[in-house]
């Protein structure tokens, strides 16, 4: 069990992920233990419990399937994505927007490449546990300003209750999208027990954990860092800029 009091940087390369391919023209790159891949030292950092390097080529997609009491968050890299469920939603996600599928008491949906795509699709998908159950799904797609700096994407913390953010059904948790330009500091990060950075574009620097002994690292698109305490000091976005996916976590997972 991941000890949130102790500062650790624990980063995780996109080579390293479990890889299935569920359907034809379907890849998956998993940071978690997911289906008849088990690893019972990998089954969730803080509330996350899946965060996939989704790819699918041109006409694939994942037929319709069901989903119950989880939130599901969906960054789109390249190409577009189209979303369908039996509660009655439908949407087109592209770059510089952010899906929100709230599974509670169950739905059913279909994601493909959009119809007439001649190059694929590629996005990140997390799911996080809710603490509230059962409840009526709920959808929500929102187009996110550009701009260097942060960017709250989702949340359902109280003191985001009056932003644009997409309401999560976690009221500890948020989603942060992170940019900086070349050569620059990321801006003030929220702290949190539990974050976890998953890097989406550039190249980014940093060190395990403050002063001297901390050790310097860096990230390649499609890294991650699950990061507790005074860990990842000093980040720094590399030659191309950085953008990433932060998570900010203030418990673990609910049981009973």
């Amino acid at each position: 069990m991941t000890d949130p009091s102790r500062p650790r940087a624990d980063l995780r390369r996109t080579a390293e992920r479990y890889v299935s391919e569920p359907a034809a023209g379907v890849l998956t790159r998993h940071a978690f233990s997911f289906s008849e891949h088990y690893d019972p030292k990998n089954l969730h950092f803080g509330a996350l419990l899946a965060c996939n390097e989704e790819t699918l080529a041109p006409g694939a997609g994942f037929d319709e399937h069901r989903h119950r009491d989880t939130e599901i968050l969906t960054w789109v890299l390249d190409g577009a994505l189209a979303h369908r469920d039996t509660d009655g939603h439908a949407g087109v996600v592209r770059p510089g927007m952010v899906q929100y599928l709230s599974a509670g008491s169950g739905v059913a949906h279909t994601e493909r490449n959009v119809g007439g795509a001649d190059v694929p699709v590629r996005f990140v998908q997390m799911w996080l546990q809710p603490d509230v159950f059962g409840t009526d799904p709920a959808y929500g797609l929102r187009r996110v300003p550009e701009g260097d700096g942060l960017t709250l994407l989702a949340s359902g913390m109280t003191r985001d209750a009056d932003t644009e953010a997409l309401r999560l059904r976690r009221s500890d948790a948020a989603l942060w999208l992170v940019t900086a330009g070349p050569q620059q500091a990321l801006p003030e990060l929220p702290e949190a027990p539990y974050r976890y950075a998953h890097l989406t574009a550039g190249s980014l620097g940093y060190r395990t954990i403050p002063g001297p002994r901390g050790q310097g690292r860096s990230l390649d698109p499609g890294d991650s860092v699950r990061i507790t305490g005074e860990a990842f000091a000093a980040p720094m976005a590399g030659d191309q800029g950085a953008q990433l996916l932060l998570w900010e976590m203030h418990s673990g997972l609910t049981y009973g």
